[in-house]
């Protein structure tokens, strides 16, 4: 009984843009609304971010996804507080390596990349040539 109280079932909305939208019940019956932000696996266990849409500044809350006897995933309350932290854990990673990627888009100059002095001469002295050509015309 204490297991049960502990589940939270996910009502899935069946349109596209619904699809991120996730409706929690409580203890006492009554429904919130999340949106599903980010699912990540740690320790080959699936973990739901799900952020309230009634006041998201209250922050993010973590789920651990299951399947209950009927093979439906529920989402199931994270009280071991060690479970918890590498779960934080590892959304922190993720969240460092995007940041990551996102800065590395291909344009930008890295720090490997290899840099001739010689071809931004050449580069300057096209450009001299190009501005003399130009003011002849």
């Amino acid at each position: 009984m204490a297991e049960e109280k502990e589940r939270r079932h996910a009502e899935h909305a069946d349109d596209a843009e619904d699809e991120d939208r996730v409706t929690l019940v409580d203890d006492e019956g009554q429904e919130h609304e999340f949106t599903l932000i980010d699912v990540v696996e740690v320790d080959k266990r699936r973990y739901a971010v799900l952020l309230p849409e009634e006041d998201p500044e209250e922050g993010a809350y973590v789920f651990r996804l299951e399947n209950d006897a009927d093979g439906e995933e529920v989402l199931v309350n994270v009280e071991d507080d060690d479970e918890f932290d590498r779960v934080v854990h590892a959304l922190e990673e993720q969240e460092e390596g995007d940041e990551e990627d996102e800065s590395d888009d291909g344009d930008a100059w890295d720090e490997d990349d290899d840099y001739d002095e010689d071809e931004d001469e050449d580069l300057d002295e096209d450009d001299e040539d190009e501005e003399d050509e130009d003011r002849r015309h």
